[in-house]
């Protein structure tokens, strides 16, 4: 499938920029938090879902830290329900 390029909000970025953070904790009842890995992913995942492309399947691009190449989903990112 080809690629497709997509620019995402700043809001965006930062979201996953702030996910990559480490995080500092103390561990009670023996379970640590995600890591800034698995929190990273996450929020390209939800990214990815919204705007209706493969999160597993980013490439940056030369233009920024918005934008980058990502290959579509086969279903449409659902719709806003806005009147």
């Amino acid at each position: 499938m080809k690629r497709k390029e997509y620019e995402m909000e700043e809001a965006d970025l930062n979201k996953i920029l702030d996910a990559s953070k480490p995080v500092q904790y103390i561990i009670f009842g023996g379970k640590p938090p995600r890591s800034p890995q698995e929190n990273a992913n996450n929020a390209w995942a939800e990214l990815g879902h919204r705007m209706g492309f493969d999160h597993m399947t980013v490439q940056p691009t030369s233009k920024g830290d918005r934008f980058f190449t990502a290959i579509p989903n086969t279903t449409p990112p659902p719709k806003n329900n806005v009147p």
